[in-house]
């Protein structure tokens, strides 16, 4: 734990040295921070409350709840969940009572807290202890207990564009106080560019970098095949099984869905180049094969089940050609979701009907004893009937006869589907009436 904006002695890194000293300093999240912003209201006015931000690394959430204490000059104490235990907690609530004036509590990557540790929280945020901030990556309606939502307000920040990260480096460049400044050093502006989009919206790892490539620096210059030749080849945001993998995943299946195979392609490739495993996504195609285009198409799901094929043969790059071949031609096929709607409707009645008993002309009689029982009586073979359909015949429960669920859509083959079972069905309605 430590004061607000304490820093020990010895080697600061760029990134920290940096940290906004005020609100108009930070970059990115005007959404919250502008002028006439309610979170920037309530910092100004010193009328604050316990808060959560969430957001992606790198955009703010630290240096913010520090500007909070700042503001409302407060004691700063800061735990990071992935260090801390219930020793931790205690620790620093019992630091917060003892202090006579004002306290922010800064909880970092609060998320990986267990919802015992969480509510530990709670009375102290209540009786006002502490003013509670919390800092996590990750979607707090899934990784927050319910009693800690109840009791905060979840700001959430964004990624910082690249065009203000270019803002934040160029700043550095310049400070000659906190930043590299008294380095002279400058930074060409294809190289400031590409560094910028390098490190995906995360302004600490733009300083961070910053740093290293200025050690490496020759004539003083920051050139364009520097940065390439350092670290051009950072990974994008990802976060395997993480809110950003599920989005991705989301996006593809979505794009698949909405038959754009440009967007579908490219979230594949967002994915691939992420560090996903092709298998996954893999999976997830025969997914939306059987989901989204059904019948209407039934190739694509022999495509998708292929490309899977495919890459666990072949590998790296060759296999994940024909994922991508499946995505492009599942996103160009005509789309149906008439047998997950019917599946679902189906599972429903199976569900909620109880154990309706197999009517007697649809059970087989292997024994005499079955016949006597009149199993199998009056049942029609369907392949002794004119065109194999035996028209009139029910197939259901007596309590849920007439049951439809499966409805083709006017797509692909279930054009021809639908056809067929509008003519099947006047036979039976010819019968019964």
């Amino acid at each position: 734990m430590n004061d607000l904006f304490g820093h020990s002695k010895g080697f600061q890194p760029l990134a920290d040295r940096m940290r906004p000293q005020k609100l108009d300093d930070v970059f990115g999240q005007s959404h919250l921070l502008a002028a006439g912003k309610p979170l920037r209201q309530a910092i100004e006015s010193n009328k604050l409350h316990s808060m959560l931000f969430w957001g992606p690394p790198g955009t703010g959430k630290t240096t913010i709840a520090r500007l909070i204490a700042s503001y409302s000059d407060a004691r700063f104490l800061t735990i990071s969940a992935v260090l801390s235990g219930v020793k931790d907690i205690r620790g620093a609530i019992e630091e917060a009572r003892q202090h006579q004036g004002k306290t922010v509590l800064f909880v970092d990557e609060v998320h990986r807290f267990n919802k015992s540790q969480q509510d530990a929280f709670l009375p102290y945020i209540e009786d006002g202890t502490f003013l509670f901030v919390g800092a996590t990556t990750e979607n707090p309606s899934f990784e927050l207990n319910n009693a800690l939502l109840s009791r905060t307000r979840t700001y959430v920040l964004k990624p910082i564009s690249s065009e203000e990260i270019e803002k934040v480096l160029r700043r550095a460049l310049d400070n000659k106080e906190q930043g590299l400044g008294e380095l002279d050093i400058s930074i060409d502006d294809d190289a400031c560019s590409l560094l910028a989009k390098t490190c995906d919206g995360d302004a600490r790892r733009a300083l961070t970098y910053l740093e290293i490539i200025s050690d490496l620096a020759e004539a003083k210059t920051i050139t364009l095949k520097l940065v390439e030749d350092t670290v051009a080849q950072g990974l994008r945001r990802f976060d395997k099984k993480g809110d950003v993998f599920y989005d991705q995943i989301s996006a593809l299946h979505k794009s698949v869905r909405g038959s754009d195979p440009d967007a579908a392609l490219y979230w594949f490739c967002r994915m691939v180049d992420g560090g996903c495993d092709p298998v996954y996504i893999s999976r997830r195609v025969v997914r939306i094969a059987i989901e989204d285009i059904g019948i209407a198409d039934p190739r694509g799901l022999d495509l998708a089940l292929n490309g899977w094929q495919t890459y666990e043969r072949l590998g790296s790059p060759e296999g994940e050609l024909a994922i991508a071949q499946a995505i492009v031609y599942l996103a160009c096929a005509a789309k149906s979701n008439a047998i997950y709607s019917a599946y679902n409707q189906a599972m429903a009645d199976a569900q909620q009907s109880g154990s309706l008993e197999v009517p007697t002309h649809l059970r087989n009689a292997p024994t005499q004893f079955m016949k006597d029982q009149g199993f199998g009586e009056n049942y029609r073979y369907a392949h002794d009937e004119a065109d194999g359909f035996a028209a009139g015949e029910s197939y259901f429960p007596e309590q849920l006869a007439g049951r439809r669920y499966y409805e083709p859509v006017d797509r692909g083959l279930e054009i021809k589907i639908a056809e067929k079972l509008n003519h099947l069905r006047s036979l039976n309605k010819q019968v019964k009436s």
